[in-house]
Parts: structure tokens; sequence; C-alpha cells
């Protein structure tokens, strides 16, 4: 039986990687294929967090193996080098699926909700380290002593905390409960056990991150210092204290949380009944408290704590089952299956796909394009920092820009993120930042939401337009519903069979506006 339950998580977990084609965020590639690419292949960006050191290299590294067996085989292709982390990822939440399964005593209803839960399904292949925190999470509970003295739950639970420290949060209560109910001084507990695999945990945690890193560092105590007491997370965006209550749980849960709401009504009202989802409720409103304590909030945080979400719903939903009729269950299990179905079918293939869409023609575009003076391709990216993935997705060791946003770490006054100072003037900061002679030193691509072509059509009028690709239904500010792809053309060419529709002025005259520029710069920084 647990063979055929563990291939269903797997055909499952597999069959995301295929069909999620969408954009989640930047962290899903930037801190971690991204930093495997760099190690594996001696190229890639490193964002700020992997010089400041609170970064851990434990799960890049995991992938970086990966690419290394693929160049020895001769197999590092750019599908491969896409896919295959996705396909790892997805094998060890499979596995993570089978073990809760397994914790809520093979109900029919945990299987349930664990397969068709929409959140899960669109998260559970992706490379961020949230997904292997809550693999993590499912692992640690499904070993759980609620009534023996084991402890091997603590191994799972230190090893996502040295990922990302973050992930001891709801385990707080957990553990607390833990040490009140063993029948060992608490003394003896904390030394011989939490400490004692914390820090054998940690010492080989710490061994990796030192040696990428280069010298002794405690990736855990950066983390907490820079997010923490630095409050550095606010630079990427405020919410009300309230958020997570109106926004963030109910979007993770989806239609689980009318029944969610149900289970914690009633797990409150009858707690000495239901010990074991009280504690999990305290877990899950204790994450939810201090989380919102933090003014930076993301749906991704608390993923996590969505297994314990599920375990008191499908608990919830068993006991009720036995007074439902069938009919009224049925319509219910329909109900679930309907409304997740549209949220993961919706956000999976349809919603924030063009940043991904566009990297495999840029791909095959960089390796065959040479200029009318046979330079290889230079790609400018004008779209919201970390808009896309970079040479994870590209494999080619060509010169690439993007607007950079690192906080203000050195307390400079005023201080304007890169990324801002374009936004509040496109023109002027191309006139800036990028040289006009000779033409060549010019990005040979230009990649750009749809949105942003008004404001730098001079610029674009020595591009044409190439491709176009869909990217959502519902353009913001910054981010268009479609990603541009332009390519620089020789002014002095024949008119191409298909002219760009952006082309509002002649080359030579934004040449000449450029060289009238006093602040210009010669220098082009890939």
């Amino acid at each position: 039986m647990w063979n055929k339950t563990l291939w269903l998580f797997v055909a499952v977990r597999i069959a995301s990687v295929f069909v999620v084609a969408t954009w989640f965020v930047p962290d899903e590639y930037w801190q971690s294929l991204e930093v495997a690419h760099n190690l594996a292949f001696g190229y890639g960006h490193l964002t700020w967090e992997w010089t400041a050191g609170i970064r851990s290299y434990v799960y890049p590294a995991l992938f970086a193996g990966l690419y290394k067996l693929l160049a020895v085989c001769g197999l590092d292709s750019v599908a491969l080098i896409t896919l295959l982390p996705r396909v790892l990822q997805a094998c060890l939440s499979a596995y993570a699926d089978y073990r809760f399964h397994v914790w809520c005593k093979r109900s029919k209803w945990s299987l349930f909700l664990l397969t068709f839960s929409w959140c899960w399904f669109f998260v559970a292949s992706r490379t961020l380290a949230n997904t292997l925190e809550t693999s993590l999470t499912m692992i640690a509970l499904s070993y759980f002593p609620w009534s023996s003295e084991c402890t091997r739950f603590l191994w799972p639970v230190a090893l996502a905390f040295f990922v990302r420290p973050t992930s001891a949060i709801p385990w707080v209560p957990l553990c607390l409960y833990h040490i009140k109910k063993s029948s060992h001084p608490t003394w003896e507990v904390v030394l011989k056990r939490y400490l004692l695999i914390g820090v054998l945990t940690g010492t080989l945690c710490v061994a990796i991150d030192s040696y990428f890193h280069g010298a002794l560092l405690f990736s855990s105590y950066e983390f907490l210092k820079y997010n923490v007491l630095k409050g550095v997370g606010s630079f990427y965006g405020e919410h009300p204290w309230y958020w997570y209550l109106y926004a963030g749980l109910p979007a993770v849960l989806g239609v689980y949380v009318l029944p969610f709401l149900l289970a914690a009504y009633e797990t409150v009202r009858h707690r000495k009944v239901y010990k074991e989802r009280a504690i999990l409720l305290c877990s899950v409103l204790f994450t939810v408290l201090v989380y919102s304590l933090l003014t930076h909030k993301e749906f991704r945080f608390l993923v996590p704590v969505l297994p314990m979400c599920l375990y008191i719903t499908a608990d919830y939903l068993a006991r009720w089952s036995r007074k439902a009729s069938s009919k009224m269950i049925w319509l219910t299990a329909l109900l679930f299956v309907a409304a997740n179905g549209l949220m993961a079918g919706y956000t999976a293939l349809v919603h924030q796909r063009g940043t991904l869409d566009v990297m495999p023609y840029l791909a095959t575009n960089a390796r065959d394009y040479r200029d009318e003076f046979n330079n290889p391709a230079k790609i400018l990216f004008l779209m919201p920092c970390h808009s896309t993935p970079l040479y994870s997705h590209l494999h080619q060791n060509v010169s690439m820009r993007f607007l950079h946003c690192e906080p203000n770490l050195t307390d400079q006054p005023n201080y304007v993120d890169e990324a801002d100072q374009f936004y509040g003037n496109p023109m002027g900061w191309i006139r800036k930042n990028l040289p006009v002679h000779p033409l060549s030193a010019l990005p040979s691509h230009v990649v750009a939401f749809d949105v942003l072509e008004p404001q730098i059509k001079d610029f674009l009028s020595i591009y044409q337009e190439r491709a176009a690709f869909f990217h959502t239904d519902y353009p913001a500010d910054r981010v268009g519903g479609y990603v541009k792809v332009y390519e620089r053309f020789d002014p002095n060419a024949a008119p191409a069979s298909t002219p760009t529709t952006t082309t509002t002025t002649s080359a030579p005259s934004v040449v000449s506006e450029y060289e009238n520029d006093e602040e210009e710069d010669d220098t082009y920084n890939a």
C-alpha cells in the first residue's frame, strides 16, 4: 500500500515540474540555482546576501553537485540544467508527502487534501529554500513523539534551521510541549538531545558554509542580524501587521480555509479532547503572530505551516465524514477539486509566465547571435530587479546586465537603489549609464515589459522588436502584460522586412542626443 501511495505522490510532484511554468519569487532562482551555477561552472551572479554571508550554501550545493555530474557526463544542456533541479526537489517533496500521509495514519482525507492543495502543487517542485523547509517540516512532524521519548524529529528540524533560521518558529510550541511531557529532567533533554543534535548538524552546515564562503561563517547568525536586528527585509516591501490574517493564510490555504476555520473553532472549544490539534494550532498561530510583527511579509513564509493546517483540517473532515451523507461528502470533495484546480491551473500555467518563457528564446538567440562587428550578444534587462532568472537558465557566459536593488547597507543618506533611479527617469538613466560610441558597445538585446516602451522609445529606435511573451492579465505600474525582446540593428543596413513598431526617430538623432549629454558614461557594466 505504501508503495502505491508514494508513487502517487512522486507522479503528482513530477507532473508539477512540467505543468508549473510561471514565475513566483526571485529567490527560487537567485538564492539557489544561480548560486549553484556559479559553484559548478565558475560564472554567474551572486546577490548581496552571499557577499554579506546571510545565506547558507547547503541547499545550492546540492544542485551544484547535480550540475557537476551533468557536466562530467557531457549532459549540461540548458534543458537539463533548468529541469533536473526541480525534479530533484519534486522527489524530495513526494517523500515528504508520503511521510505526512503516514503521520496522518494514512487518512483518506489527508491524502486528498495534500494531493489537491493548490498551494503545495504550485511550490512543491520549485527550488525555493521555503520548499525544502516545508518538506523537512513534514518529515519532522511524521516523527514527532506525541506518546514517546523519540528525538529523531530533531534532525530535520535542525537541518531546516541552518538552511533557513526562521524555520524554527513553528517548532517553538512543539518543542516546549515535547520537553514538558518528557519523563527525563529538562536539563538532560536539552543538553543530551537538543544541544547535541543541534551541534552535530550545525557543525556540518557551518563547515559547508565556511568552505564556500572562504572563511569561518555562521550564516544563521548573519541572517538574523540583517533581517531582524537591522530590519533589511523591510526594504523589499512592507505590509500592515494583519496582512497574514486577511491575505497570507487564506491565500495559502485556498478553499481549505473554510474547513480549517471550523476545525480551529472546534479545537479551541474542545482542546482537551483534541490535544494534538491544539498544539499544532498553537504552532500555526504563534508563527502567524511572529511573522506579523515583521514589516516585510510574503505568502511563501507561511508555506511551512501548511502541513499543520492540513493535518488539523483532515482530522476534522474525517470526523465530520462519519456523520455526513455520502452525497454531501462527494459535493464537498468536488468543490475542493474544482476550486483548487482553477487556482492551480491559473497560477501554474497563466499568471506571470513571460519572464520564464523569454529565457529559452534568449538562450537560443544568444548562442547564435553575432552583430555586424562579429561581437557576441550583450543583454540588458530593463525590468524590476531579479524579474527573470540569469545564467542558470541561459548557461552561456555572455554579458548580461540588470537593474540592481541592493538595500542601503552602508547607511548612505538619501539612498535610492539603481532600479528606482531608472524608473524615476528612464531616458536619463540610459544616457548616463550606456555608452554612445561605438554603436556596437550598446547592448545587442534589450528585455523589458511593454509598459516601459513609451518611456524609452527614443532609445529603442535603434532596436527592433523580435519577440513578445505574455506575462500577466493584471499589469501593474512597472510590470506589464507582455515581456518584449528588442534586438539592435545596423542603422546603415537595409530596412528589415518586418519593421519594428516602436521606431519613432532615426538612429543618428538618438546618438546625437547622447553626445550632447554631459553626464554620459562610456562603460557598459556586464
